[in-house]
């Protein structure tokens, strides 16, 4: 049974910090990309990150970009979120997923999902 199962969301004010973690059971983790999601009350789910198999090749959203690093610790089973320099903007549920193929930026290409944790920055 898969699960990913993610912590380290809560309240932070503007200009601080958070670092998400997903941990992974159930799947051979090495064998999948991961990415990293969110969605704002009144929004669609939003590509924030994503980082390959090889933890080489990396990718972000607009809107996070320079702000936020993804990584991963295969030995671990866990994907990271670093958040710095956090905006209002960026409140919202995140979401952790795991992908084998596609395109990493799209909600369909994930075949496995955490349950979210919610991040709120306030100003």
């Amino acid at each position: 049974q898969v699960q990913l199962v993610e912590s380290g969301g809560g309240l932070v004010q503007a200009g601080g910090s958070l670092r998400l973690s997903c941990v992974a059971s159930g799947l051979t983790f090495n064998r999948y990309a991961m990415g990293w999601f969110r969605q704002a009350p009144g929004k669609e789910r939003e590509f924030v990150a994503a980082i390959r198999r090889s933890s080489g090749s990396l990718y972000y959203g607009d809107s996070v970009k320079g702000r936020f690093t993804i990584s991963r610790d295969n030995a671990k089973n866990t994907v990271y979120l670093q958040m710095d320099s956090l905006k209002s903007e960026d409140t919202a549920v995140y979401y952790c997923a795991a992908s084998y193929s596609g395109s990493f930026t799209y909600t369909d290409s994930y075949a496995y999902w955490g349950q979210g944790t919610q991040v709120t920055v306030s100003s």
